[in-house]
């Protein structure tokens, strides 16, 4: 392993893990490394684990000796408790998250220690530690996408009856409720979060053994280290691998992107909504923030926060598909640049869910304010439907409906009880299927904790029980 010194760092040294022979030029591998050693701090201990299982497939091949593998597993074991610890880190002298594991290695083991980089580089080394960490994190997004749509079925549950008009092009249309509003957001939620298992088909094909993209001139078996890290197979095409950088990362974005869709719609309902002129939902002023000149404010900015951040999801997603997708097969260094918007559209994701599934239990529905809204227009539909059940052909009544509200004629509005009850179709405000969608709720949590359990324990075995 060669060490360059590193300007400005007054002795520091920088480890690489590919220096052949001569310094390298310390301002260029500066710019090369960029911030990557902050997002990395993200995947150190998924590099060890990814080490742990490629230790396995080096045993199973013949690669390292019984005592070697025995030490080599006892270190990198010790390495992850030190991670969770803090005493582990990506240091200023360290390139990568790999080199930093090597390193570790080899102050414990010397020559031994080295015998981990067998068979791997550090592409496939990378999209494992990715692959791994994506496992982690999209179940810890849809744990939360749970919560968010289980809060807003609750709060359609608490209001089935509180009547309000239902809106297109911000105009009242015809009477809707609180409850038909929150229950499509909660579908949508649950839309994205069952489509999961597509994306997770991905993730769950392990890219060890591709090495560099073209695989290893060893009598290496994928299989056994897929196996060890609770992969359900191997990416099938060692040339796929670095292929599917960016795309595979673009695919997780994109179902963020999905999530953040519906968070960002029903944020921008409730800062409409709860505002004076349309008083139908009310915002707890601990939900809301004030001004620092208008003492009488109440501002919204949970949810104005909420539709820039999905706004800013977007953009993440665009960044790894403007890198991913203008390159040429193979691997290309572009590909470090895939690992900030990813793992800050991640972050977002899962904050987002998180904050919303909080605010759900604090908003009202104004009942008296929802059902004045009702009066006039809005109830004009209802009108054309009831002449059409007592014999009118459903354009004369139309006719007869518009000229009446052109004179200026008001429909008494029924009580909300009639409404609701001629509403009775599936998906109407009087039939909102609420048990199915908690059923569904509760069947994606379902799925997703078979595929958490059958990844922790892989990861319990490789580690020795820790995580």
């Amino acid at each position: 392993m060669k060490r360059t010194r590193r300007q400005g760092g007054r002795g520091a040294k920088a480890e690489t893990l590919w220096s052949q022979s001569g310094a390298v030029d310390a301002r260029m591998l500066a710019y090369t490394v960029g911030d990557d050693r902050a997002w990395d701090a993200r995947l150190l201990p998924w590099d060890i684990y990814g080490s742990l299982g490629h230790l396995e497939g080096l045993r199973d091949a013949g690669l390292v000796s019984t005592s070697e593998h025995r030490a080599l597993r006892r270190e990198l074991r010790s390495a992850l408790a030190a991670v969770e610890r803090g005493r582990l880190r990506i240091g200023i002298e360290h390139e990568d998250a790999h080199s930093a594991v090597e390193a570790w290695l080899t102050r414990r083991l010397g020559p031994v220690g080295e015998r981990i980089h067998t068979g791997r580089s550090r592409n496939d080394q990378v999209a494992t530690d990715l692959r791994l960490f994506l496992k982690d994190r999209v179940l810890a997004i849809h744990r939360a996408g749970c919560g968010a749509a289980d809060a807003l079925a609750r709060f359609a549950a608490r209001h089935r009856t509180a009547l309000w008009p239902g809106y297109t092009h911000t105009r009242r249309a015809m009477p809707s409720s609180a409850a038909l509003w929150a229950a499509a957001y909660a579908q949508g939620i649950v839309d994205t979060l069952e489509g999961l298992s597509a994306v997770w088909r991905l993730l769950d094909r392990s890219p060890l053994g591709s090495a560099a993209g073209y695989g290893v001139p060893l009598k290496i078996r994928r299989e056994v280290a897929a196996r060890a890290l609770g992969f359900k197979g191997v990416e099938p095409n060692v040339a796929a691998v670095q292929n599917g950088r960016g795309k595979l990362e673009a695919a997780v974005l994109f179902w963020c992107t999905q999530l953040g869709h519906d968070l960002a719609k029903f944020s921008a309902d409730v800062i409409l909504y709860s505002g004076e002129e349309f008083g139908l939902l009310r915002l707890p002023a601990a939900l809301a923030t004030g001004s620092s000149i208008m003492p009488h404010k109440r501002n919204p900015d949970l949810f104005e926060l909420t539709r820039a951040r999905a706004a800013a999801l977007e953009g993440d997603l665009f960044t790894t598909m403007a890198i991913g997708g203008r390159l040429p097969g193979g691997y290309h260094r572009d590909f470090q640049l895939l690992k900030e918007p990813l793992l800050r559209g991640l972050g977002r994701t899962e904050e987002m869910l998180a904050m919303i599934a909080h605010a759900v239990e604090g908003l009202d529905a104004d009942r008296t304010r929802g059902m004045e809204a009702l009066q006039g227009g809005a109830l004009a539909t209802d009108e054309v439907m009831r002449r059409v059940e007592s014999g009118v052909p459903f354009r004369r009544a139309y006719r007869e409906v518009a000229a009446a509200l052109t004179r200026g004629e008001a429909f008494p509005p029924p009580r909300a009880a009639a409404l609701i009850a001629r509403r009775s179709a599936t998906g109407g405000i009087g039939n909102l299927g609420l048990p199915a969608l908690r059923a569904r709720i509760r069947a994606s949590a379902r799925w997703a904790g078979v595929e958490e359990r059958r990844f922790r324990a892989a990861l319990r075995r490789l580690g020795g029980g820790g995580r």
